[in-house]
C-alpha cells in the first residue's frame, strides 16, 4: 500500500507564506513526477507545479515566480513554498505522485487527501 500524506494548510493573510508537504510511504520502489494541485470552491481542480525525478520544475502562470516546488534527497517527501499568497490561492491542495511500487510492477498515480489553504484578512 502507498500513501500521499499532505500537512501545512491553515490560515493566512493576504501576503503571507505557508509551506506544504507531502509525505510518501509504503511499498515504494522509485517515485517518478510529484505535482501540487488544488482545487476552489466550486472550480476543477487544477496543476500548481510539478517536479521530475531529475529535478526539473513546472508551475502554472498563476503562481509562477511566488510558489516553489521541491523535494528532498531521499525524494520521498515533497515541498510546496507558498509565498505572496493571494485569495485567489485558496483551495484544497493536494499531493500527486507517479509511483512504481516494484522492479516488474507499471507506475502508477497516488493522491493525498488533501489539505486546506484559506487566503484571508
Amino acid at each position: 500500500q502507498v500513501q500521499l500524506v499532505e500537512s501545512g494548510g491553515g490560515l493566512v493573510q493576504p501576503g503571507g507564506s505557508l509551506r506544504l508537504s507531502c509525505a510518501a510511504s509504503g511499498s515504494i520502489f522509485g517515485i517518478n513526477a510529484m505535482s501540487w494541485y488544488r482545487q476552489a470552491p466550486g472550480k476543477q481542480r487544477e496543476l500548481v507545479a510539478t517536479i521530475s525525478s531529475i529535478g526539473s520544475t513546472s508551475y502554472s502562470d498563476s503562481v509562477k515566480g511566488r510558489f516553489t516546488i521541491s523535494r528532498d534527497n531521499t525524494k520521498t517527501t515533497g515541498y510546496l513554498e507558498m509565498n505572496s499568497l493571494k485569495p485567489d490561492d485558496t483551495g484544497v491542495y493536494y499531493c500527486n505522485s507517479i509511483i512504481k511500487r516494484s522492479r516488474f510492477s507499471q507506475s502508477a498515480q497516488y493522491w493525498g487527501q488533501g489539505t486546506q489553504v484559506t487566503v484571508s484578512s
